[in-house]
C-alpha cells in the first residue's frame, strides 16, 4: 500500500517553532494549494492543508520561511484522533518527510540573478565550442575511459 503526498503551495502564516518534550522541534503549518480548475466565477479556489514537520527541517522552516512563501512538500497523510467530551474528533494532516523552498532568498536576490546570468553566458560559450568540434571531427573514445 502507498501513502504518499506531493504538494506545492504557499504557507498561510509565519511558522512558529515549538518543542515537544522540551527538545523535539515541531512546526505545524497550513499550505494553501490552488485547485487545477476555475469555479463558476472564473476564479481558482484553494485547499488549505494542515502539515506537520519535525526536527531539523522544522527549525529550518521557522528560520527561513515567512507567510506567502512557496513550498514543495513531500510526505504522507496522517489521521489523528482526539477525544473531547466523550466525542472522537479526527484531524487529517500531512506529515512532511521533505520540504523544498521554491523561492530564492529575498536578501540577496539581485546578486543571485546577476550571478546566474553570467553563468548562463559561460555555459552558452561552452556549448558553442563543443558544437564546432562535433561538426569538424570524429571523436574517438577509448574503452578504458567509459565508466561502465
Amino acid at each position: 500500500m502507498i501513502n504518499k503526498v506531493i504538494l506545492v503551495g504557499r504557507i498561510t502564516k509565519d511558522p512558529e517553532l515549538r518543542f515537544i518534550n522540551g527538545d523535539v522541534p515541531l512546526v505545524r503549518f497550513i499550505l494553501a494549494v490552488n485547485r487545477n480548475f476555475n469555479n463558476k466565477s472564473g476564479e481558482r479556489e484553494a485547499d488549505f492543508i494542515n502539515c506537520t514537520v519535525w526536527n531539523k527541517q522544522a527549525e529550518n522552516l521557522a528560520k527561513y520561511i515567512t507567510k506567502g512563501s512557496m513550498l514543495g512538500v513531500e510526505g504522507s497523510i496522517r489521521i489523528n484522533v482526539s477525544e473531547n467530551n466523550n466525542q472522537k474528533q479526527f484531524f487529517t494532516e500531512v506529515r512532511c518527510d521533505s520540504i523544498q523552498f521554491l523561492e530564492p532568498k529575498k536578501n540577496n536576490s539581485d546578486s543571485e540573478v546577476s550571478n546566474n546570468n553570467s553563468n548562463f553566458q559561460k555555459e552558452d560559450n561552452y556549448n558553442q565550442n563543443t558544437n564546432e568540434n562535433q561538426d569538424n571531427k570524429t571523436l574517438f573514445i577509448d574503452d578504458e575511459n567509459v565508466p561502465f
